[in-house]
């Protein structure tokens, strides 16, 4: 038959690329896009390759393990979201892969309270201060957290370097993306901020009891 010919019949699997790549653009939740998107890719490889179409080809030569990467990691932030949700941890060691870093001096101001947030942070090296409050933020704790549940999304603190150090950020916009993702990992930002705020309440309760104690003695020695 004339369109199985061998000059024409690549064309079919050009056809089935396309429609494979119309069809990511309707879909809501990333792994299934990405398992469709490889499909494409495939398509796409065997069109460009039997129908001599090398930009194609590379293009999409290129995107494929690029599309494999990423269900890779997707898939393994779901399993280590679940296991972590099922344990009770609140670690964010699984959100790292998706985080940038980021470098600040003595003195830098990370966010001011009252700015428009639209990160949260990961403290790696350095020291930082919650400025208002006077509390200092320990290497390995996550800071700015709570500006996605606050009113307007604004900070309720400022944050500054207290010694020279390395963050690593993810902004509101991923978390929102990987809620969408998998819902679950909604429930355990949820659980994480929680703690974050208790924990802050329970250091602000043990600051005033700590200048209650000072005041007293104070008071003490005067008389």
């Amino acid at each position: 038959m004339q369109f199985l010919s061998h000059t024409e019949w690549p064309i079919w699997f050009g056809y089935a690329a396309v429609i494979s790549s119309i069809i990511t653009c309707a879909m809501k939740t990333m792994i299934p896009l990405r398992i469709v998107s490889m499909t494409c890719n495939t398509l796409f490889i065997i069109y460009g390759f039997f129908g001599g179409i090398y930009p194609t080809l590379v293009l999409n030569l290129v995107l494929l393990p690029l599309n494999t990467l990423r269900l890779h990691q997707m898939r393994k932030l779901i399993q280590d979201v679940e296991a972590a949700a099922s344990m009770g941890e609140t670690s964010i060691d699984w959100l790292k892969p998706f985080m940038s870093r980021r470098s600040f001096r003595k003195g830098d101001i990370v966010f001011r309270k009252g700015d428009t947030a639209d990160a949260m942070y990961y403290s790696v090296t350095g020291r930082y201060r919650l400025k208002e409050m006077g509390i200092e933020i320990p290497v390995g704790q996550v800071f700015g957290d709570l500006g996605f549940l606050a009113p307007g999304n604004r900070r309720t603190q400022t944050i500054e370097c207290v010694e020279d150090g390395e963050v690593l950020t993810a902004t509101y916009q991923q978390v929102k993306e990987l809620y969408f993702q998998n819902p679950q990992f909604g429930f355990f930002f949820m659980r994480l901020t929680s703690e974050r705020l208790f924990d802050n309440i329970n250091r602000l309760e043990q600051e005033i009891i700590r200048k209650n104690e000072v005041i007293a003695e104070l008071g003490g020695k005067a008389v």
